[in-house]
């Protein structure tokens, strides 16, 4: 059974952590909370320490005042279990539980997730207090949802030290039916002659002198997600033991720097699917990430709705340059995020810290205080969130389909690939900007999802693929489907293996090709393209066996052979895409395979630099129209429409939108 969040309108709000500040202060905090339109906060993440001052021993009086006084003030609370930081106390009674990285050193406590993952003296403790604020805090009125500890994984999301050995090797037997060569067999450890000859020999890939085995590194990062969902299913087992009608939800950092778990593993585990993003300085664009990680997450969630736990209202702390945002960048990414499904939006943190690790991290309430441009636009977006109150609950439907996979991403990082410059998230995003620039909406899927919703299905990056999964995208086609897949893709089985027979492995046969040998290219180097445009990155020596070329190379030692191929399979169409062309060729080419299968934007003439996104209600379609060009436009939308940030109604069809701002239109339907 799914629990829902129960917040009137589109939660609002960000971490509140008040054993930062004086008593005092908190009849402020509650002021300008109701000031703002504030009505959810995350409250006790980071609280071990001040609740449980020794084992066993708890003082929860600060924070029955703290739930008390939001409860007063209409405020809702998201309470988390706080075992992202164990206290010092902890640590040492159980030494044992600090982790170890890769080459074998000791990490101290002192700072935030410093412990084992696998650690039966951290699972002990962190159930405990888990359970402690479960049974205390379960029937309060202010308590809307648990907030499961904060970013598993987020900085040990890998522990290499004895006790994650014996728990790596209890996960392996399990995978492997207990027969220590079927393991042997599935890590290929005939080669260099690592094979084990008793489950005890198995280790975690801890620093060698060469080149790691690549199935054994694989089946680490799988085993380093579940030892993390594992200790949040048991919280969460916890928590609604004692409240079992209140959701509960942990946040995910779907985000370029982050790859660490399989989410599409936990999503299914929660109530509410939450995320933290956070922008990149380095970036050029980072709006066109927000938006590919607000789609994933919305897949994530099953197509519904879902919360922004954790962005920032400017600069963050742990950049090398942290710069804030530009003006209405604020706004602009809020509501980005609401146009790609979420149905809350909070931000860490409240206020600003004076000290410790976070203390230049931006907050709704800077250290300039209500005096500042940041506190008046988080107002402003208070007052937004509340004209859009409507659109909570509907849905974002989409006719393209992008192929996202974990084990896919970190197979083909692995050392040792034909090209170090080939990266999972790089290939992706080259694939999904350009769907973007035109306003064509896309889900995410598994290998293996139903696929019967998507006319158009884009693998862009699948380098490892299972049988099942490669049967269920190329069946797509031969139904009558559009299947597009990207390079590299198809080489090797669940196992790591490479498929024998010629690349692309799996989707040879769909696709009519065959490859026989892979010539990448090295930095800078660029290939021309028949038909105009370049290639980079990649090439390689294709053999058309049913399908014909679209596009290929003009020159090099692959001059007239194929780059871009389409094939007829069954009822549908095939297309291999064995290079990376440059930007206005790979757009041109997605848009066309858009169109061919009947792909359209979700609305028309929508001039360059602003974004379109459509939500969908029962009743009306809510189309958002953001514009990150800085020069305003006029876009045309469907007759009775009405522009609900303002109540304007549009009876000629057109709105207008400033330098930088944004538009949400109702149109009824």
């Amino acid at each position: 059974m799914k629990r829902t969040l129960s917040v009137s309108g589109i939660a609002y709000g960000g971490d509140y952590n008040p054993e930062q500040w004086p008593e005092e202060v908190w009849a402020e905090d509650m002021r300008l909370m109701r000031e703002a339109g504030v009505n959810l906060v995350s409250v006790g993440i980071f609280a071990w320490a001040l609740l449980e001052p020794s084992e066993g021993v708890y003082d929860f009086s600060r924070l029955d005042r703290v739930l008390d006084l939001l409860h007063e003030n209409g405020i809702a609370a998201d309470l988390a279990t706080p075992t992202a930081a164990p206290p010092a106390w902890f640590f040492r009674a159980h030494p044992e539980a600090l982790p170890v990285d890769r080459d074998g050193r000791t990490l101290s406590y002192g700072s935030r997730q410093t412990f084992c993952p696998s650690s039966p003296a951290y699972r002990q403790a962190a159930l405990r207090i888990a359970g402690a604020l479960a049974e205390r805090y379960a029937d309060h009125p202010a308590v809307r949802m648990w907030h499961v500890h904060n970013e598993y994984g987020c900085h040990n999301a890998e522990c290499y030290c004895d006790t994650s050995a014996a728990a790596f090797r209890t996960w392996l037997r399990t995978r492997y039916g207990d027969d220590l060569e079927a393991l042997n067999t599935a890590w290929g450890t005939t080669f260099w002659s690592q094979w084990y000859y008793d489950w005890e020999e198995v280790l975690p890939p801890r620093a060698t002198g060469a080149v790691p085995n690549p199935t054994h590194r694989l089946d680490w990062r799988r085993f380093c997600s579940d030892a993390l969902l594992s200790l949040c299913r048991a919280e969460v087992a916890v928590l609604r033991g004692a409240a079992p009608e209140v959701p509960a939800t942990t946040n995910f950092m779907v985000m370029p720097a982050f790859d660490a778990l399989d989410y599409w593993r936990w999503a299914p585990e929660l109530d509410v699917v939450s995320n933290d993003h956070y922008l990149f300085s380095t970036d050029p664009e980072p709006y066109v990430d927000l938006a590919l990680s607000g789609d994933l997450v919305r897949s994530l969630a099953g197509g519904g709705p879902w919360l922004l736990m954790e962005h920032s209202t400017g600069a963050v702390n742990w950049q090398p340059v942290n710069r804030a945002k530009k003006p209405g960048e604020l706004r602009r990414n809020a509501l980005a995020h609401v146009a790609r499904g979420a149905d809350g939006i909070a931000y860490f943190q409240w206020r600003a810290a004076l000290a410790g690790a976070e203390q230049w991290h931006s907050a709704m309430l800077p250290h300039a205080g209500t005096d500042s441009r940041i506190w008046q636009d988080v107002v402003r977006l208070g007052a937004d969130l509340a004209a859009l109150a409507e659109v909570k609950g509907s849905r974002s439907p989409a006719d393209v389909a992008v192929v996202w996979d974990w084990d896919a991403r970190w197979a083909v990082e692995l050392p040792s690939q034909p090209s170090a410059e080939v990266r999972f998230l790089d290939r992706v995003r080259s694939w999904y900007e350009p769907l973007w620039r035109a306003g064509v909406a896309v889900d995410f899927v598994r290998p293996d999802a139903d696929l019967s919703a998507y006319r158009l299905v884009l693998a862009p990056s699948l380098y490892l693929v299972d049988d099942a999964g490669a049967a269920n995208l190329t069946a797509h086609a031969a139904r009558g489907g559009t299947l597009a897949v990207g390079f590299h893709s198809g080489m090797v089985d669940a196992s790591c293996h490479v498929r024998p027979g010629g690349y692309p492995g799996a989707f040879r046969e769909a696709l009519g090709v065959r490859t026989d040998e892979l010539f990448p290219l090295l930095p800078g180097e660029t290939r021309a393209l028949t038909g105009g445009g370049t290639a980079t990155l990649w090439s390689e020596r294709v053999r058309l066996a049913g399908a014909r070329a679209v596009t290929a190379y003009a020159d090099g030692p692959l001059a007239g052979v194929p780059a871009v191929t389409r094939h007829a399979h069954g009822e549908g169409t095939a297309w291999y895409v064995a290079t990376h062309p440059d930007a206005a060729t790979l757009g041109e080419l997605l848009l066309g395979m858009c169109a061919e299968a009947g792909v359209r934007p979700v609305l028309d003439g929508v001039p360059e630099g602003v974004e379109a996104v459509r939500r969908r209600g029962e009743d009306a379609d809510y189309f958002f129209l953001i514009d990150h060009g800085g020069d305003g436009a006029r876009v045309r939308v469907p007759e009775k429409a009405t522009e609900l940030l303002t109540g304007t109604p549009l009876p000629d069809g057109l709105v207008e939108i400033g330098a930088g701002e944004v538009a949400v239109v109702r149109v009824p339907r």
